[in-house]
């Protein structure tokens, strides 16, 4: 077998490409803003326009912030899509790629947030695109380097650090596809069901 066919950076890239591929793109075109914006139970947080907001804290760059609190509430806050799209662009993705694979400074604080859903896609797109691109520059010798300062476990392997945001990107947009069923089934009752 050829060692660039079956190295460990191309297995780890496919993971990630078979599941947006498989499981994710398609269930992500055509997000409407109103399945974006929709909060699925009162006081849910989300991404909200500056100054509109009841949540202990208000984050954002731009004329959209992103609710959140510290420390964290339990139980946590039930969120909208728009509000997991922000986590996934902004803390698993804009922040990592600024830290590892030389993207530009990205923080919470100072995220421009979409204040649509087709922004938000464009953003999830461009930032998935650099993360990709920059773990296939890593190889296999950078795979294997300390993550460094900018993680909580800074002698950890960066092979370890792209399976976690693997993980917390699947994580979160498997609950975007959720809320949007719900959203398509929000009309649709069975006997008994609570509208």
């Amino acid at each position: 077998m050829d060692t660039e066919e079956s190295d460990f950076n191309r297995m780890l890239r496919g993971q990630w490409e078979f599941h947006w591929n498989h499981q994710l793109r398609d269930r992500l075109a055509g997000l409407t803003d109103d399945e974006y914006f929709r909060s699925p139970v009162p006081g849910a947080w989300s991404v909200r326009p500056r100054g509109s907001s009841t949540a202990p804290l208000q984050v954002g760059a731009g004329d959209f912030t992103i609710d959140y609190a510290v420390p964290e509430p339990v139980p946590a806050a039930v969120t909208t899509v728009a509000w997991l799209l922000g986590r996934v662009i902004v803390g698993v993705l804009a922040v990592r790629n600024a830290a590892h694979v030389g993207a530009p400074a990205a923080s919470y604080q100072s995220w421009d947030y979409a204040g649509s859903a087709t922004a938000a896609l464009d953003q999830l797109h461009t930032r998935l695109g650099i993360r990709l691109h920059g773990v296939r520059g890593l190889g296999e010798d950078g795979l294997q380097s300390p993550v460094g300062d900018q993680e909580p476990y800074p002698e950890a392997p960066m092979a370890e650090l792209v399976l976690h945001i693997h993980r917390e990107v699947i994580h979160h947009l498997s609950e975007v596809r959720l809320l949007r069923d719900l959203y398509l089934h929000r009309e649709h009752t069975t006997q008994g069901a609570i509208r």
